[in-house]
């Protein structure tokens, strides 16, 4: 789950997209984590969203009934739920390929698009041979150093013996091994922020890749590793607190400037940020809220 779907203004904390965003560019982790400024999600993007909910709610199913038919069923009365939520999401929807035949309009046609991430998900797992321990799972924790950490797991599979394996849905393809540290960054997030609450390690990190055939990356993830990665992110943090007290959230120019939605607010493409409206939470002006309402 992307974690800014979550909009409450909350105590600030670091979560695995808005930990990749200040590494990505710190500006652009102030306009998303601070600022809250709008985005347009991408159609893909959305689809993502569309596919997540259904292979969560798969599971509510008994497991003789989690077949391919059943979850493509749940497409249509999903995108209403989401629709319902948010109808201005209906504008994303693009408009169908030339060559799609058989779809009644634009929306049919993108679910249908859908559905070719549901049949590789079977193609890759048998769901009817399991019982996740959890789904969409919110875990939060402050580490001893005052590192406060929260993020959404896709499902959680708890063996007999108490056994941690983290699943994450990717519906894009999976990255060249070169990249593949990045992809691993989140799952070690998670696996982190489970070792802090459940005192163990996660024997397997699993990301799951839905797009183009489908593929699966595995990893199985060591204590020492996981406490080297603990520093990582606190030296990150402290790098955000650091910004929040100057106000100084520079740009980062690069590749992903050709997809953000904040250029014209950005000094590297001569826009002008917005004043710096900081946290007061960070800085001790107001009570911070409990931890388990939002992501920062």
């Amino acid at each position: 789950m992307d974690e800014t779907q979550v909009e409450e203004r909350r105590r600030p904390a670091l979560s695995p997209s808005r930990a990749a965003d200040f590494k990505q560019c710190p500006l652009l982790y102030r306009f998303r984590a601070v600022d809250r400024l709008p985005e347009s999600p991408s159609p893909a993007a959305l689809r993502g969203t569309l596919v997540h909910a259904v292979l969560e709610r798969l599971f509510d199913l008994p497991a003789a009934e989690r077949v391919p038919q059943a979850a493509k069923a749940m497409l249509g009365s999903v995108w209403a739920e989401i629709v319902a939520a948010a109808p201005e999401l209906v504008a994303v929807v693009p408009e169908p390929a030339e060559d799609e035949e058989g779809a009644p309009d634009r929306v049919g046609a993108w679910l249908r698009s859908a559905e070719g991430l549901l049949e590789t998900y079977f193609a890759l797992e048998d769901p009817r041979t399991l019982e996740p321990g959890e789904r969409e799972l919110l875990v939060e924790t402050e580490l001893a150093s005052g590192l406060p950490l929260r993020g959404y797991l896709d499902r959680l599979d708890v063996d007999a013996a108490g056994g941690l394996r983290i699943v994450d849905y990717k519906t894009g393809t999976a990255p060249r091994e070169s990249a593949e540290s990045r992809a691993l960054f989140q799952m070690k997030f998670y696996a982190l922020a489970l070792l802090e609450l459940r005192g163990r390690v996660p024997e397997q990190l699993r990301l799951v890749y839905l797009g183009q055939g489908g593929e699966e990356l595995t990893y199985r993830p060591e204590a020492e590793e996981l406490r080297r990665f603990q520093r990582i992110l606190e030296a990150i943090w402290a790098a955000i607190l650091e910004a929040d007290r100057t106000g100084d959230f520079r740009p980062n120019r690069g590749p992903g400037c050709g997809w953000c939605d904040h250029k014209a607010l950005c000094p590297a493409w001569d826009g002008t940020p917005p004043p710096y409206p900081g946290w007061p939470e960070l800085r001790g002006e107001v009570p911070t809220a409990p931890f388990g309402a939002a992501v920062g």
